[in-house]
């Protein structure tokens, strides 16, 4: 007989995964509200753009999952630097692997583990990100452009994550998608929008699943066409393109110098 591990990995929609956590978190009571939802969509979004070699099944798994011993309460500091761990260790007892659970530990930092994994150092840009994005009792959420700054230079700071500048580029691609209603929506404030005007936890599952994610994902395919028919440049015929210099006349000079100076260099060396 299959144990929940099994079963929910087992699942490859990410809607029912939702649907089950769901069920977890009524029966045990984890942790598992909007806030989860919204990050996991974010984590999606994220995985689609960068490619990743990473099992995406996975990854939005744990994302579901890692902060299932989370407290509302934030001033609890005990309680904020031993969740992740506390999380991991009750994982494993609905039998994920020893992977998987470290992955949910190191959501964030205050266990040390280290090597860290790839998909650890993912979670925890959208987990950092994203909590950014909502609002809190303390403070409205921020624009996407100014938790980036917060991410790079207060979160982050004087920590390595390895995707965090394909993180950076990944939002600022989002920031040109734009979504159709009465006036263009950026994408990841159409998704914070959704997420302040559903209260319902269902209902906001829903409309990130069966609107949002449909809606968003055409209007990436659009916007990488249209990326592509630029780099193309239709108006160029072929015998252009192949005739094309590689590097502007600007930058072939400068390459050239560089490649004059190493050689110099390089026969100074030799007398």
């Amino acid at each position: 007989m299959e144990n929940f591990a099994e079963y929910i990995l087992g699942e490859e929609s990410l809607a029912a995964k939702m649907e089950i956590t769901y069920y977890l978190a009524k029966k045990v009571k984890v942790f598992f509200d909007k806030s989860v939802v919204f990050k996991t969509e974010l984590t999606r979004l994220f995985l689609n753009y960068s490619k990743i070699q990473v099992d995406n099944n996975f990854v939005l798994t744990a994302s579901l999952l890692c902060n299932c011993k989370k407290v509302d309460n934030a001033q609890d500091i005990e309680q904020v630097h031993s969740y992740a761990k506390k999380g991991a260790e009750y994982l494993s007892t609905l039998g994920f692997g020893k992977k998987f659970c470290k992955v949910c530990e190191e959501i964030n930092r205050y266990s040390n583990s280290n090597p860290r994994e790839r998909e650890s150092d993912i979670l925890e840009l959208t987990d950092q990100f994203g909590g950014m994005l909502l609002d809190r009792p303390e403070r409205i959420g921020f624009k996407p452009d100014e938790a980036l700054v917060l991410l790079e230079y207060r979160n982050l700071k004087d920590t390595y994550n390895r995707y965090l500048n394909t993180f950076m580029d990944f939002v600022n691609f989002m920031q040109k998608i734009e979504m159709n209603e009465a006036t263009k929506v950026p994408a990841l404030s159409k998704l914070v929008r959704v997420y302040n005007e559903n209260d319902d936890l269902v209902q906001f599952i829903k409309e990130v699943m069966y609107n949002y994610e449909p809606a968003v994902d055409k209007a990436i395919k659009a916007e990488n066409r249209e990326l592509a028919h630029e780099m193309l440049d239709e108006g160029t015929n072929k015998a252009d393109r192949k005739n094309r210099a590689l590097f502007s006349e600007e930058t072939t000079k400068k390459i050239l110098a560089r490649i004059k100076d190493s050689k110099l260099q390089g026969q100074q060396a030799e007398k």
